[in-house]
């Protein structure tokens, strides 16, 4: 599977964006998807996650409340619909299958076909 992450940009604090992870290749809906991000000198982490048929999510403590997470099988896409957007959001954001399912979705590792990442920065 091929997946490509689009929908970022320069936004001011408190705007909005919402970001695609758009599919190819192998049967999309066979997979739980995660949503990771990475700033300047730190190492990738956990957003959010949806399972393969979108009945189960999660997202990260620190975009409760302002991040959801969305997928649409017809169409072979994962959304991250980002609002009320924060200068601690600028990075980029990556979105990846899940291929390992012991332990914990959080971690980056169980997760591969990772796209390009799309940067995202807020301006204060």
């Amino acid at each position: 599977v091929q997946l490509q992450a689009s929908g970022g940009g320069l936004v001011q604090a408190g705007g909005s964006l919402r970001l695609s992870c758009a599919a190819s290749g192998r049967t999309f809906s066979d997979y739980a998807v995660g949503w990771f991000r990475q700033g300047p000198g730190k190492e990738r982490e956990f957003v959010a996650r949806i399972s393969w048929g979108g009945g189960s999510l999660d997202v990260d403590d620190s975009v409760k409340g302002r991040f959801t997470i969305s997928r649409d099988n017809a169409k072979n896409t994962v959304y991250l619909q980002m609002n009320s957007l924060k200068p601690e959001d600028t990075a980029v954001y990556y979105c990846g299958v899940r291929i390992n399912h012991s332990g914990s979705y959080r971690l980056p590792e169980k997760y591969g076909y990772w796209g390009q990442g799309t940067q995202v920065t807020v301006s204060s």
